[in-house]
C-alpha cells in the first residue's frame, strides 16, 4: 500500500509550484501506475486503468474494452499471418485506409457487449475488474514517487529558466565544472550552463574550478535541449 499521506503532500507541493490542479497530477500518477501494472501482469494490446483511493491508498484496476462490430474493426482469420504493426487503440480508420484490427484484449463485439449491458453501443467503453496483486504495492509506490519527482524536476527547471530568461544577452560569471567532448559545462549557482565547442575560443584552455565570464547566448525551455547556452567567442 502506498504511503498516501506522503504522496498527497508531494502532489500538493507540485500543484502549488507548477500551478496545476492536484487532480491532474493524481491522474498522471494513476496513468503511470496503470502502465506499470500492465507491464507486470497485462497482455499485449490490453488497456488498463487504475484508481487510487486518496484516503486509504488502496488501488483498483480495470481492463477497458471498446464495443465494436465489423463496421469499425476488421476481423482476421487465425491462419492469416500476424501483422508487425502494433494494434491501434482507437476506432479510427488507419492511414492506409484500413480499419484497425480486432484485438480481443481491447475490443468487445457488440453482441457480446449487449449480454453484459443491454443498451451497449458502438464506441462505448466497458470496464472489467482486474485482480489485485500483493507484490504490486512496492512497484506502485516506486512509480508514484518517480512521477512526482519528475514533476518536481520540471518545476525546478522552469523556475530556474524563468530567472535566466531576463539574462539572455548579458555577461555572467561562472565556475567551470568539467570539459567533455569539446563542450564546457559551467556552474552558474542554481543552474548549469553549457558552452559548445563552437562558442569557445580556440586559444583558451578551460580547467575545472576556473572562474570565467560568459555571454548568455540562449535560454531554452525545451527539455530535450540544454537550458542555458553560453559563449566566449560571440562578438558581443
Amino acid at each position: 500500500m502506498l504511503n498516501i499521506k506522503e504522496l498527497s503532500k508531494a502532489i500538493k507541493q507540485v500543484a502549488e509550484e507548477k500551478g496545476l490542479s492536484p487532480e491532474k497530477i493524481m491522474e498522471a500518477v494513476e496513468m503511470s501506475i496503470a502502465a506499470a501494472y500492465k507491464k507486470e501482469y497485462g497482455q499485449r494490446g490490453e488497456v488498463v486503468r487504475a484508481r487510487l483511493d486518496e484516503k486509504t491508498g488502496d488501488m483498483r484496476f480495470w481492463q477497458v474494452k471498446t464495443v465494436v462490430d465489423d463496421s469499425t474493426v476488421r476481423f482476421v482469420a487465425e491462419s492469416e499471418e500476424e501483422e508487425t504493426a502494433n494494434p491501434t487503440p482507437s476506432l479510427e480508420i488507419e492511414e492506409e485506409g484500413r480499419l484497425p484490427r480486432y484485438n480481443p484484449e481491447r475490443h468487445i463485439i457488440l453482441d457480446d457487449a449487449k449480454i453484459i449491458k443491454a443498451d451497449a453501443a458502438l464506441g462505448e467503453e466497458l470496464i472489467f475488474p482486474l485482480p489485485e496483486h500483493e507484490d504490486f504495492g512496492r512497484i506502485a509506490a516506486q512509480t508514484a514517487k518517480q512521477v512526482v519527482l519528475q514533476k518536481l524536476r520540471e518545476c525546478e527547471r522552469e523556475s530556474i529558466l524563468s530567472e535566466w530568461h531576463d539574462k539572455e544577452g548579458t555577461i555572467v560569471s561562472g565556475i567551470i565544472q568539467r570539459y567533455e567532448r569539446g563542450h564546457v559545462y559551467v556552474d552558474l549557482g542554481r543552474a548549469l550552463g553549457v558552452m559548445f565547442s563552437a562558442e569557445s575560443v580556440p586559444t583558451e584552455h578551460y580547467r575545472a574550478g576556473d572562474r570565467q565570464r560568459f555571454l548568455v547566448l540562449a535560454v531554452q525551455d525545451d527539455t530535450r535541449l540544454p537550458g542555458i547556452v553560453l559563449s566566449r567567442a560571440h562578438p558581443k
